[in-house]
């Protein structure tokens, strides 16, 4: 046998240097790829841990067109929500719901289109806390501080004309009480038994006599606002707005937040329920903001007199300077109770906690990215 030459030894080596380098790269898989992967997986969990800001909020809704065929991204997203703030899903939370806002005027022994009698006024109390229902003021809606308990839904009073059955004072024993009959009077004792259903309401007055007690008013005002309620604008002589000029509008509304301050140094008068309902369009932008011989005025929500419960302030939907009101009166409060009993998927179901908006993943498209400042759940 001839001994192989030179050149067939030097192949020989390149082959098997070839074949060492190919089983070295299949026992040691790329390091790159898999860091790669975990920092993929790490940034997806720390999302849903860590969401702060609304760039952030969109993560947690928007699917990720990138991810690849079987990742279940979002799903992860939402098991962190569960696993760090406890959100408790079985009660449903929907914070797209409809909210009532409650419209009273009087509160009466007998009653009338616009008079509730004490016994229904009452009755509403217990209705409302029985059917899931919690007190929240409407400065807190439409800033979007909504906070009840889980499975709980919001609720809104307000009161038109500042009249004397809202609020009434009289002699006990020689002494200055409450009456118990009154609207105020009701709500502190409901909330004495009834705690955690709160006493918020908005009460909207005009002058020169709201409540109908001249040597109360200040006594009143400075009550209401004592215990957590408001006082909004009615206008200072319950003035049709939809028939002034701007000028007369913008008269109207100053002096009203004029006097008011007036009785309760450095309130803000900031929110508007319109007389009668009434407004034109030419002057609209007026009962938003204004001013006349020196003071101004800027309301941040607009009520109207009716007739439907109004979109959550994070729903695409929601104005706050059209918001509509629910007649706290027969037929309307109960069909209105009945409806939401027999359709709860549209009222606003809390999630319990204030610093998250929770709501089931189809009424996505109508959530107000531009608006939420708070960290989002959909399930």
């Amino acid at each position: 046998m001839k001994p192989r030459s030179g050149q067939y030894f030097f192949n020989t080596m390149v082959f098997f240097l070839v074949f060492a380098i190919f089983l070295t790269a299949c026992s040691n898989p790329s390091t790159k790829s898999i860091e790669g992967v975990n920092r993929s997986t790490s940034k997806n969990l720390q999302a849903g841990q860590n969401h702060k800001g609304a760039g952030d909020d969109e993560q947690l809704f928007n699917t990720d067109p990138q991810k690849k065929e079987g990742e279940n991204t979002e799903s992860i997203q939402i098991h962190e929500q569960q696993e760090n703030h406890k959100i408790d899903f079985s009660v449903k939370p929907n914070e797209l719901g409809q909210v009532m806002i409650l419209m009273y005027h009087n509160v009466s022994e007998e009653e009338t289109e616009w008079s509730r009698s004490y016994y229904n006024f009452k009755k509403d109390l217990q209705t409302l806390y029985e059917n899931g229902y919690r007190l929240i003021g409407l400065k807190d809606f439409i800033q979007g501080r909504i906070d009840v308990h889980a499975g709980k839904t919001p609720v809104i009073i307000t009161f038109d004309d500042g009249l004397q059955g809202q609020f009434n004072y009289i002699e006990k024993e020689g002494k200055k009480v409450i009456d118990p009959s009154s609207a105020v009077g009701i709500m502190d004792d409901f909330a004495k038994t009834h705690p955690d259903f709160g006493k918020k309401a908005t009460f909207y007055i005009y002058y020169p006599l709201p409540f109908r007690q001249k040597e109360y008013i200040k006594g009143k005002l400075n009550y209401l606002v004592s215990n957590g309620m408001e006082i909004g604008n009615h206008t200072y002589t319950h003035a049709n707005l939809g028939k002034l000029s701007s000028e007369k509008i913008q008269k109207e509304l100053a002096l009203n937040v004029k006097v008011t301050q007036g009785y309760v140094e450095g309130y803000s008068v900031d929110t508007l329920a319109l007389p009668y309902g009434a407004s034109s369009k030419s002057t609209y932008n007026f009962l938003k903001q204004g001013s006349f011989e020196g003071t101004s005025y800027k309301n941040n929500a607009i009520l109207l007199v009716g007739a439907n419960p109004a979109f959550s302030p994070w729903d695409t939907r929601f104005d706050p300077y059209r918001l509509p009101r629910v007649r706290a009166s027969s037929p309307y409060f109960e069909q209105w109770i009945k409806y939401f009993k027999e359709n709860p998927g549209e009222k606003f179901i809390s999630d319990g906690n204030p610093d998250i908006i929770t709501f089931p993943k189809e009424l996505k498209k109508h959530f107000n990215e531009k608006v939420a400042n708070k960290k989002v759940i959909t399930y």
